[in-house]
């Protein structure tokens, strides 16, 4: 059976401000700590550009929403490809807030209650409220996007904030559809979470004055950084504890969310098993983890997925030999290090 082990248990801000819940040594605390601060400073800013009667429900979103991890993303690239500048830290908001955005909706269509351990805007208002609130910070962050000088910058960002919506929408669209293929699954996931993850690296080099041959190389170090975290993700919604993590889990099956141990899982089945599973599946049985343990080759299905991201991890780490020698660099080399290492601790 495989363990759910302590180290696999946080990748969120955690892993970025406090130093105390991973290994040191695989992720640059010091280094990214000055600037994500500066983020967040910037993100309060754009929360008072609001009507005073929104500007509540916006602070109360940005202080409980995201992870931080994509503007994290943006300053690493940024400085292993050149020297940092405000508009790494403008584009490092901007990406932030789309993905505010997403997970205020993401917490309405799942039905979630908790996020980082406090109530969901749905949960708290309703989710008349929490759409609108979505669509503003939608809004607002490609109406930031609209102020870089680069136009290149703006209609990049608004393809990536299509790419979320579309996957959303596929993923919702396939919800208890038993003839989703891996094929499907890594579309959606590539959408839904590498395209903010490619936008945040490929624009940072972009900033930078990067060659296109560098700017490419980190479009292709995200997505497969961000699609290998999905993957993590996943596999966390199906074994993961919610007091640690801090949101809603087990919400994929329920929702009808056939993510990639569960696609595994179907392919490894024997025909009676499948039909058992395929069954709970559609009839929205309870799916917990002892009921998945019951079935065969579970896990080995657990085990696929996780060799799935781990051979993306790599991939992704591939891409850093183009860039030149330095702490940022070493930085990016790092997180995939500290990804694996998170992946590990599933085994």
């Amino acid at each position: 059976m495989l363990q759910f082990s302590g180290i696999c248990e946080t990748f969120a801000v955690t892993m970025i401000m406090n130093r105390e819940t991973v290994s040191p040594d695989l992720f640059p605390f010091d280094l990214v700590r000055p600037y994500i601060k500066k983020v967040e400073s910037h993100i309060r800013e754009q929360v008072r550009d609001f009507d005073p009667g929104v500007e509540p429900y916006m602070e109360y979103v940005c202080a409980t929403s995201g992870k931080r991890i994509r503007p994290a993303l943006v300053i690493l690239t940024g400085g292993a490809t050149g020297e940092l500048n405000e508009n790494h830290l403008n584009l490092g908001v901007i990406l932030e807030l789309i993905h505010m955005a997403t997970l205020v909706h993401d917490d309405i269509i799942d039905g979630a209650s908790t996020r980082r351990q406090v109530a969901t805007a749905n949960a708290k208002w309703g989710n008349g409220i929490a759409v609108l609130l979505g669509d503003a910070l939608f809004s607002h962050a490609l109406k930031l996007s609209t102020e870089f000088d680069n136009q290149e910058l703006c209609r990049a960002i608004s393809l990536a904030s299509r790419e979320v919506c579309q996957g959303e929408i596929l993923q919702t669209q396939r919800r208890f559809d038993l003839n989703v293929t891996k094929e499907d699954y890594f579309k959606m996931i590539e959408m839904k979470t590498g395209a903010l993850f490619a936008a945040a690296c490929q624009l940072a080099a972009i900033i930078s004055g990067s060659p296109k041959k560098i700017s490419t190389a980190m479009y292709d170090y995200g997505m497969k950084l961000g699609t290998a975290y999905q993957i993590y993700d996943d596999i966390v919604d199906l074994i993961g504890s919610e007091d640690q993590i801090g949101k809603t889990l087990g919400t994929d099956l329920e929702k009808g969310k056939l993510t990639l141990p569960i696609l595994n899982l179907l392919d490894r089945a024997n025909p009676k098993q499948k039909e058992q599973l395929s069954k709970r599946i559609i009839e929205q049985q309870a799916l917990d983890l002892p009921v998945l343990v019951g079935i065969a080759e579970y896990e080995g299905a657990m085990a696929e997925a996780l060799e799935t991201a781990s051979c993306l991890v790599a991939e992704a780490r591939s891409t850093l030999d183009l860039l030149q020698a330095s702490e940022f660099t070493s930085a990016m080399n790092d997180i995939t290090l500290f990804l694996d290492q998170l992946l590990q601790g599933c085994r």
